[in-house]
C-alpha cells in the first residue's frame, strides 16, 4: 500500500540495551502502518549501535511502506522507563530537559542509558521530528507518601530520592483504561497485573495508581523471571560478608540469576507449563510464582477495601489461562467466578456474568499509548 503524500506520522521507539522496537502510526488516527524491532545492537551479527538501529529502521520505512520524505515523521514518541520525581508526566523534550533526564540514569542504569541514546540519535536523523517522553514511573506519580516512603532513615528519602517509584507504568495505565472502557458503569477500584519477563502488579483508584509492587528499581515485588523479587534484605549482607560475592555479583545474582529461572533453570514460561508436571524444581518454581502474585492480589484487595476488576496482560498474563486459573482459584471467597471456557480461549472477559469481580484479560499495546500520549502533547 502506498501511503498518500499528505500523510503525517508518529513514530514510536523503545530503545533497549541491544534492541530497538518501533511501531509507525498514522498523526491523525493513530492506524498502526507498520511495526519491528532491531535486535542485537552491538552484538556479533547485530548493527554497531544504537544510529546504525534508527538507520535501519528509517530505511526499512521508506523501503517497505514507501516514506519517500521522512519530514512526514513529524513526532517521535519515546518509551523512558525512570522518569525521578520531576518528570511526572509525557514531557516535550529540549536540550535542557534531557540533560536533566540523564541525572536519573542512575536510578535505572539498564534501562535510561539506552532511551537516551534514542532520543538523541533520533534528533540528530529526524531534527525535524518533535521528541517526546512518555515515562514508565508518571502513572506511579499519584502514590500516597504512605505507599512510596521506605521505612529506612527519612534522610535517604529527602536527600537521595530513595523512595518506590513503580515501573510497568505505561502498560497499567493503558490496560485499565481499556477495561474500564470494556465494562462500562462505575468502577473505582481495578488490580492490574503485567505478568511478562518482568512482572508488576498495580491498584487503581479511581483512575490512579495507589501502589504497585515494584519499587526502587524494578527487582522488587513479584518472583519473576530472573529477578528474584522480595527477599529478606539481610541475604545481601550475608551474601557479601559470609560468601564473600562482591556487591555487584550479589546484584547480579538477584537480577540476572534468580527468579524462577534461578529455581529450576528454565527462564521461558511455557516450557515450565509443559513440564512442571514431570520436573519437581520446575512445578515449585510455577507455584512460588502462582503464590507470589496470589499474595499482590490479596494485598491489594485490602489495600483498596474490595476489586471491581482484575486485569492481567503481558506474555504471562495474556498467554497462560492455567495461571489464571490457578491464581484466581485463590479468590473465591471475594465472589470471583471464571468461565472455564472463556478463560482458555483468552477471550476478553473470562469471569462469569454473575461473579461479583470482573476479570479481563486485555491485550498490552505500550506502542498505542505512547502514540497516543506523543499525539496529545503535540496538538
Amino acid at each position: 500500500m502506498i501511503m498518500k503524500n499528505n500523510s503525517f506520522f508518529i513514530l514510536v521507539l523503545n530503545s533497549g540495551s541491544a534492541t530497538v522496537k518501533y511501531s509507525l502510526f498514522k498523526a491523525d488516527n493513530l492506524v498502526l502502518e507498520n511495526e519491528g524491532i532491531v535486535e542485537r545492537i552491538g552484538l556479533k551479527g547485530g548493527v554497531k549501535n544504537h544510529e546504525e538501529a534508527v538507520k535501519k529502521i528509517l530505511k526499512d520505512l521508506t523501503q517497505v511502506k514507501k516514506i519517500k520524505d521522512l519530514s512526514k515523521i513529524r513526532t517521535v514518541g519515546h518509551r523512558v522507563v525512570h522518569g525521578g520525581e520531576k518528570f511526572k508526566k509525557t514531557t516535550l523534550l529540549n536540550k535542557k530537559k534531557i540533560e536533566e533526564l540523564k541525572g536519573y540514569s542512575k536510578l535505572a542504569p539498564l534501562h535510561n542509558p539506552p532511551n537516551i541514546m534514542g532520543i538523541e540519535v533520533c534528533q540528530k536523523l529526524l531534527p525535524q521530528a518533535k521528541q517526546v517522553a512518555v515515562f514508565d514511573t508518571a502513572f506511579h506519580t499519584t502514590l500516597p507518601p504512605s505507599s512510596y516512603i521506605y521505612a529506612i532513615p527519612y534522610k535517604f528519602y529527602s536527600q537521595h530520592q530513595i523512595r518506590r517509584y513503580g515501573f510497568h507504568g505505561i502498560s497499567h495505565q493503558y490496560v485499565s483504561e481499556r477495561a474500564r472502557e470494556t465494562v462500562g458503569g462505575k468502577i473505582s477500584r481495578l488490580i492490574t497485573c503485567h505478568l511478562g519477563g518482568g512482572s508488576s502488579i498495580t491498584a487503581i483508584k479511581n483512575g490512579k495508581s495507589v501502589d504497585t509492587s515494584m519499587g526502587f528499581t524494578p527487582l522488587e515485588g513479584l518472583v519473576m523471571e530472573s529477578r528474584s523479587g522480595d527477599i529478606d534484605p539481610a541475604i545481601v549482607t550475608y551474601l557479601i560478608t559470609e560468601l564473600n560475592f562482591t556487591a555487584q555479583e550479589v546484584y547480579d545474582i538477584l537480577n540476572k540469576k534468580s527468579g524462577y529461572k534461578g529455581i529450576c533453570g528454565k527462564k521461558d514460561f511455557r516450557e515450565i507449563l509443559k513440564i512442571k508436571s514431570k520436573d519437581r524444581l520446575t512445578r515449585l518454581a510455577y507455584e512460588i510464582f502462582v503464590l507470589s502474585v496470589t499474595k499482590y492480589i490479596g494485598k491489594y484487595i485490602a489495600e483498596l477495601g474490595g476489586v471491581d476488576i482484575i486485569v492481567f496482560t503481558a506474555g504471562i498474563g495474556e498467554g497462560s489461562w492455567e495461571l489464571r486459573k490457578d491464581v484466581m482459584e485463590h479468590f473465591k471467597f471475594v465472589g470471583i467466578k471464571l468461565d472455564q471456557k472463556k478463560n482458555k480461549n483468552n477471550s476478553l472477559i473470562i469471569s462469569t456474568p454473575n461473579s461479583k469481580v470482573k476479570v479481563l484479560v486485555v491485550p498490552d499495546n505500550e506502542a498505542l499509548k505512547i502514540a497516543k500520549e506523543a499525539q496529545k502533547i503535540t496538538k
